[in-house]
């Protein structure tokens, strides 16, 4: 945030004040202290808002609002945990779906409960549940 100030960034300070603020927030709502975990899913809650303001301001045809978003958007990126590529992602999926003996889409719900907790801040689970979905339905 320091460096953001002494850069004159707005943008990149304003981005960095909101991610504290909604830290801070969730620590005083929920009463305790955020762990590492805790905080790449604020992050991630807020990439997701970022990337379904962006599509409602591209409908609208405010490119500039949606600009402003994804620069957001990539800011935020840079405090999450470094993504996993499709292919291990891809491996990830057919390791828990052969452990927990999924068979149909009926066992979607089992599935995703235990790449949650393994992929969580490494891909995005939209992603994942549409790769589950493609494996359990073939």
């Amino acid at each position: 945030m320091k460096a953001a100030m002494r850069a004159k960034d707005a943008a990149r300070l304003s981005a960095i004040r909101l991610l504290l603020a909604a830290i801070k927030q969730r620590e005083v709502d929920e009463r305790i202290e955020l762990d590492d975990a805790a905080v790449v899913s604020v992050v991630e809650k807020m990439i997701k808002q970022r990337r379904e303001s962006i599509v409602q301001f591209e409908k609208a045809s405010r490119t500039d609002l949606a600009d402003a978003e994804k620069a957001e958007l990539q800011l935020l990126s840079g405090y999450l945990p470094a993504q996993m590529s499709d292919a291990e992602v891809q491996k990830a999926v057919d390791a828990v779906v052969s452990e927990t003996g999924a068979a149909g889409p009926k066992d979607m719900g089992k599935v995703m409960a235990a790449l949650k907790s393994r992929l969580a801040g490494k891909a995005d689970m939209g992603k994942v549940s549409a790769l589950v979905k493609a494996k359990l339905s073939g």
